[in-house]
């Protein structure tokens, strides 16, 4: 008796797939939200609305605004938590005068629940690198020990440059603080540094 003539009549085996119904996993699970106040420090001309300009809508403004008191950007970021999960970081980004006597005056209404900061300097100016030293020391005196990356911003004005790696170290190594070189102009290092500081929050609040 031929194989075929074994088989005839016989029901066909059926596969896992057969067997089992297939599961429709739908759409992905929404990632929780959690809101944040973030703000941007540091002296006038530094940079930091062209930044926030930048983070926010990918492009940069030729003309300068200069920042009278305080204004407020939003932007959300995904950040994995450190449990896995996806989370969007609602960040409410404030930018402040770059004026100390602005800072004296109104560091705790600005800073008051802030959760991250940006702390900026120009790489082209190093008294805005050793100024940086008071605007943290102002932020810490009013919040505590947050979250905080330091920015030295205008990378792309290469020729001009006179902050070095070594006077960065100098400034703010005894802060401990992470430092990037930024560009709002060309865009370099301003997105990791927004999600960086979103990541540091997450770290921080978890």
């Amino acid at each position: 008796m031929s194989l075929m003539d074994r088989t005839a009549g016989q029901t066909p085996s059926r596969g896992v797939s057969d067997s089992l119904p297939i599961q429709d996993s739908g759409p992905p699970p929404s990632p929780e939200v959690i809101k944040r106040k973030v703000c941007l420090l540091g002296e006038q001309f530094v940079g930091k609305t062209s930044l926030i300009h930048r983070f926010v809508t990918g492009s940069f403004d030729e003309s300068y605004i200069r920042t009278l008191g305080a204004t407020v950007t939003k932007k959300a970021v995904d950040v994995c938590g450190p449990d896995g999960h996806l989370l969007r970081v609602d960040m409410m980004i404030l930018d402040i005068m770059g004026k100390q006597t602005f800072l004296q005056l109104f560091k705790d209404a600005y800073f008051s629940g802030a959760k991250g900061v940006l702390a900026v300097f120009d790489l082209t100016c190093k008294g805005s690198l050793e100024n940086l030293v008071r605007w943290v020391d102002g932020l810490r005196d009013t919040v505590g020990p947050i979250p905080v990356v330091a920015l030295g911003n205008k990378l792309d004005l290469t020729d001009r440059i006179e902050v070095d790696d070594r006077a960065i170290a100098a400034v703010l190594g005894p802060l401990g603080i992470p430092v990037l070189k930024t560009s709002a102009k060309t865009g370099e290092n301003v997105e990791e540094a927004f999600i960086g500081l979103a990541r540091g929050i997450v770290e921080e609040s978890r």
